[in-house]
């Protein structure tokens, strides 16, 4: 048996663009760039879980596309993160909004990724979920 946290992170389109959201707890992360997401609960399948984070976050509908290949540790022991391709379903990207731990959000198109200040340990799964997306 492992003690690994899985936490499930969105690389979700709408017209072209990524959205990335900023950080307003806890102190440490705050200021920063991340995809949305969150951990997965107990007996919560990863794709449940991320579909669930992000009506809690954004208040959005999304479709899971696929799981972008790769894992990536997180800033805390036994934290590990895997990323999905999704898109936005429930609304344009101007009615979604920052809901939890989050007080911006940005979309971003293919040019402007590197715009932001991602959390490092996002860094490697937005490359990633980039080169995914132009590959699709």
């Amino acid at each position: 048996m492992t003690d690994r946290i899985l936490v499930v992170g969105a690389a979700l389109y709408a017209q072209g663009r990524m959205l990335a959201a900023r950080r307003s707890a806890p102190a440490e992360l705050a200021g920063r760039w991340e995809l949305p997401g969150g951990k997965v609960e107990p007996g919560e399948r990863p794709e449940q879980a991320l579909v669930r984070e992000l009506r809690e976050e954004l208040g959005a509908e999304a479709k899971l596309l696929e799981r972008i290949p790769g894992e990536w540790p997180l800033g805390r022991p036994g934290y590990v993160l895997r990323v999905w391709a999704a898109e936005l379903i429930s609304a344009g990207p101007d009615d979604v909004r920052p809901l939890e731990d989050h007080d911006a959000l940005r979309w971003l198109a293919p040019d402007e990724l590197w715009d932001v200040d991602w959390l490092e340990h996002d860094r490697p799964a937005v490359a990633a979920a980039a080169r995914h997306h132009e590959g699709s």
